[in-house]
């Protein structure tokens, strides 16, 4: 058995030194800082869940190259069960943490490694998956967090990568005999500084002459060269400058912490290089990925977070007591409906998942169906954000602090004007717990994350066989007795 405990996680964690800075200061303590102590806690809970019986069934399964248990955030989907464990897994995390799960992303490119390199091997002739079959067993026995990384800063983004400063895409400046040195950046990197290693994928669908953008490898965390800048924002400095915080939203993991990683001549040693410059297989590591992030992120991530809304929603209601009213349930019963139906699709696309590429042992979700997850999800989740922002009233933004409610001078004012059917403070810390979703980042994090619409409606359009429905159409169309 390879898994870790939370002890376990929280000692490799203590002694990272990453070149880290957030909010113009560099950070020395992971663990001191409240902004990364909110990720270490949230990746401490996944652990705590894997490690809890309840739950071995979504949060652990076996290796297929070891058959040792594993966490099932290492995990590469061998059938559609596993799809729909994973999808279980996620949701579950989500209503668990109200923020991210930080071993998500590089677990969603795990598969697509998986995938890609076995069909490179194939088709070229290259040893890429007996590379990523290595890392992965080691990754495996030390029970790993693995962050991952997709998306280039890009710059100017009429221009390819040639045509402008070459490190707005993260690309080889130098081979080297044992290996490769790289620059450039990543950013939205989920949790990246508080994970022990971090994967990165090609970010574009390279074309003839930009072989040093197709690029595929793995660093441990504070590498020599790389720096993490994390994002900055009114929640951070809330969090960071808060006295107690009890006070806010959601007090142990916080909001969802990314940041930028600065590659600048960083060294990969090519037993950590899974791909370099086989320009026509970048695309497939990045659909692959995209469908299984979209599932996921789209399908079971966020109905997570809807529940954890319509719940406090539903809260809310009951503590302004007008919970029965009918437009009050009309509007819930629309929040439920938009949550399951985005559920719905990212089941349908565990369910109707295969073989990919064929021979690989690989499964992905259906492609149509990851997307219309995600498609759907990016529409549904702004709707139950303004839903649960009508119930809850502008008290949801205009509210005092509960440190005003323990003020000697004016906490019995607090207490008297901001109760309801219950006590003030019990209104209050629900409200602060709403108010984390409908006046925060969720809404453009959920509508960016795994990609907007206008990314689910290419591959959509680009993945339905339109032929075969026309000839449907015809058929009948044309049809006599």
């Amino acid at each position: 058995m390879t898994l870790k405990t939370v002890d376990d996680y929280r000692e490799r964690v203590s002694k990272l030194r990453p070149k880290f800075f957030i909010g113009g200061k560099r950070v020395e303590s992971l663990n001191d800082h409240p902004i990364s102590r909110g990720v270490i806690e949230a990746t401490a809970k996944i652990y705590e869940l894997t490690m809890d019986p309840k739950y071995s069934e979504v949060m652990t399964a076996k290796s297929h190259l070891t058959g040792e248990t594993i966490s099932r955030s290492l995990h590469i989907h061998q059938n559609t069960d596993d799809l729909q464990r994973r999808l279980d897994m996620a949701r579950m995390n989500s209503q668990k943490l109200g923020t991210c799960n930080y071993r998500c992303p590089g677990n969603e490119m795990l598969p697509s490694l998986a995938a890609t390199t076995w069909e490179m091997d194939r088709d070229l002739g290259t040893d890429y998956h007996s590379r990523f079959n290595e890392y992965l067993k080691y990754a495996q026995k030390e029970d790993l967090v693995v962050s991952g990384s997709v998306t280039d800063t890009k710059g100017d983004r009429s221009k390819r990568p040639l045509d402008q400063d070459p490190d707005s895409y993260v690309h080889i400046v130098e081979r080297k005999k044992d290996g490769v040195v790289v620059c450039g950046a990543k950013q939205h990197s989920t949790g990246a500084y508080v994970a022990d290693e971090n994967l990165i994928l090609p970010g574009l669908s390279c074309q003839k002459g930009e072989e040093d953008y197709a690029l595929a490898f793995v660093v441990p965390n504070g590498t020599e060269g790389i720096t993490y800048i994390g994002q900055y924002n009114a929640y951070s400095v809330e969090r960071e400058y808060a006295e107690n915080l009890h006070y806010l939203g959601n007090p142990i993991y916080g909001q969802r912490e990314t940041s930028l990683i600065v590659f600048d001549h960083v060294f990969v040693p090519w037993e950590r290089v899974f791909m370099c410059g086989e320009i026509e297989y970048t695309q497939r590591f990045i659909s692959r990925f995209a469908k299984t992030h979209r599932m996921n992120c789209g399908g079971a991530c966020k109905v997570g977070f809807m529940d954890l809304i319509i719940g406090a929603t539903e809260l809310i209601a009951e503590y302004h007591g007008i919970s029965r009213k009918s437009h009050i349930v009309q509007k819930i019963t629309r929040m439920i409906q938009l949550n399951n139906t985005s559920l719905a699709c990212a089941v349908s696309a565990a369910y109707m998942g295969k073989e990919d590429p064929p021979g690989s042992g690989v499964f992905m979700p259906d492609d149509a169906m990851s997307n219309l997850s995600k498609l759907n999800t990016n529409e549904s989740f702004w709707e139950v954000l303004a839903l649960a922002g009508d119930i809850a009233g502008g008290v949801a933004v205009t509210m005092p602090s509960e440190m005003d409610l323990e003020n000697p001078e004016i906490g019995d004012y607090v207490s008297k004007y901001l109760k309801s059917a219950v006590p003030a403070k019990e209104r209050m810390r629900i409200m602060r717990f709403l108010q984390n979703w409908v006046a925060g980042l969720h809404g453009v994090g959920t509508y960016q994350g795994a990609g907007p619409s206008q990314n689910e409606m290419l591959i959509l359009y680009r993945v339905t066989d339109l032929e075969e429905k026309k000839r449907m159409a015809e058929e009948l169309a044309n049809a006599y007795y």
